[in-house]
C-alpha cells in the first residue's frame, strides 16, 4: 500500500448530472487501463469491493437474480440493505439498488482498457457530495487495480480528506447548486 498522504485527487471532471424535474441522476465516467473482465471483478466481487467501494457486499453481485446484503461503510450506525441484482451481463452491464439508489454500471472496452460509467439517482441537495465521494472511490479503485492500493476512503474518512472538500465545492459549482456545508450545521459554505 502506498502512503495515502501522497494521494491527490484530480480535477472535478468525471461527473455530470442529468435532471428530469425533481429527479437527478449522477453520472460518473472513468477511463481505466484495465480490461473489462478485471473491472467487472472489482465491481462485483466482495473482496474487491472492500478495497474501494462505499459498501460491503455479503456475496458476489455478478449474477442476475442474486439477493445480496449491502452494508454502508462509514455510516454513524450500520445500514444494511438487501437488494436483488436485476441485470448482470458480464463484463458489460450491472444493475441493482443500494437502499434508495438505483445503480447502473456500464463497462465499455476501450482499446486495452475500459470506460466505466456509473448512473445513480441521488437527491439534488447531496449530488455534489455524492460526486466527490464517488470520484474518490474511482481514484481508489484505479490504485487498487494498478496494484498500488491506498485503502478505501469513504464516509468520514473521505470527508476529512482535503481533496473531498475541494471536489465537493467544484462539483457544486459545475452543477449550479449551492455548496453544501459539511458537516451539517458547520456554518461553512
Amino acid at each position: 500500500m502506498i502512503n495515502r498522504e501522497q494521494y491527490t485527487s484530480g480535477p472535478a471532471n468525471v461527473a455530470r448530472v442529468q435532471k428530469d424535474g425533481e429527479k437527478w441522476t449522477l453520472i460518473l465516467v472513468r477511463e481505466l487501463r484495465y480490461a473489462p473482465e478485471k473491472v467487472w471483478q472489482a465491481i462485483t466481487d466482495p473482496a474487491h469491493l472492500r478495497e474501494w467501494a462505499p459498501f460491503d457486499a455479503d456475496r458476489n453481485l455478478g449474477t442476475a437474480g442474486t439477493t445480496v446484503k449491502l452494508t454502508t461503510v462509514g455510516a454513524p450506525a450500520p445500514r444494511v440493505t438487501e437488494t436483488t441484482v436485476t441485470r448482470a451481463d458480464a463484463p458489460k452491464l450491472l444493475e441493482y439498488t443500494w437502499g434508495d439508489f438505483n445503480m447502473r454500471w456500464e463497462l465499455e472496452a476501450l482499446g486495452d482498457g475500459t470506460r466505466l460509467t456509473l448512473w445513480t439517482n441521488i437527491g439534488h441537495r447531496f449530488i455534489a457530495m455524492g460526486a466527490a465521494g464517488w470520484h474518490i472511490c474511482f481514484d481508489v479503485l484505479d490504485h487498487f487495480l494498478s496494484g498500488t492500493p491506498i485503502g478505501r476512503m469513504v464516509g468520514p474518512d473521505a470527508i476529512k480528506f482535503g481533496g473531498w472538500q475541494r471536489l465537493n465545492a467544484e462539483y457544486a459549482k459545475q452543477f449550479g447548486i449551492e455548496t453544501p456545508a459539511w458537516p451539517p450545521n458547520s456554518g461553512k459554505a
